[in-house]
């Protein structure tokens, strides 16, 4: 019998052999994948709605690692479906929780399925007119984000957020809307709960 483990990911991918990957429901980590992709808050200061504070932490506490996600590696085509494991750190930048980048998928009309694994979230979603939703996650939870929402997740809690995510090969990312406009709404902590509250940079061009 083969060993799919000794298997590389190109043959993988060239071949389409069947093949697993493990995860650590303790750490949300996800492997064998490539090197993680990595989210310090030096690379994402502009994300945050209070600027000032995000580089007030730089300078005073050095960088932080935000989040970081674990992809397995395969052909970004409509024949496979893509997935992935991602850790958000806790923390807030001016009150803030930390969060992902954000995005629409560019096809926009291509869903995506999220299920948590460890700690407390929320998923944040919204559509191109300003319209936004919200999904709280724990362990155990699907959420499902239909076509058309731009989708931010969001560590809530005191420990990591970990969760699992699935969506079409073919979805591709957009991430330079959300950069330029915002979510219409940011998720703070107030009293130790997290509360949605007006973007005040939204629709504005960075």
């Amino acid at each position: 019998m083969t060993n799919q483990s000794n298997v590389s990911f190109e043959m993988l991918a060239s071949e389409m052999l069947p093949f697993a990957t493990t995860l650590d429901m303790d750490t949300g980590v996800l492997s064998p994948v490539p090197a993680p992709i990595q989210r310090s808050l030096s690379q994402l200061v502009e994300v945050f709605a209070d600027r000032g504070s995000a580089e007030r932490i730089l300078r005073e506490e050095g960088d932080r690692m935000i989040y970081e996600v674990f992809p397995v590696a395969l052909p970004e085509d409509a024949a496979h479906v893509l997935h992935c494991t991602t850790v958000i750190y806790p923390g807030t930048i001016g009150g803030e929780y930390h969060m992902t980048k954000g995005h629409y998928h560019a096809q926009r009309d291509r869903g995506e399925v999220y299920l948590g694994i460890g700690g407390e979230g929320c998923l944040l979603l919204m559509l191109e007119n300003g319209e936004t939703r919200t999904v709280t996650m724990k362990p155990g939870t699907a959420a499902y984000v239909p076509p058309n929402w731009a989708h931010r997740t969001i560590n809530t809690g005191s420990v990591p957020f970990t969760f699992f995510a699935a969506w079409p090969g073919d979805a591709g990312h957009d991430y330079g809307t959300i950069e330029q406009f915002g979510f219409a709404k940011l998720l703070v902590n107030q009293d130790g709960q997290p509360v949605l509250v007006n973007n005040p940079h939204y629709g504005s061009s960075s």
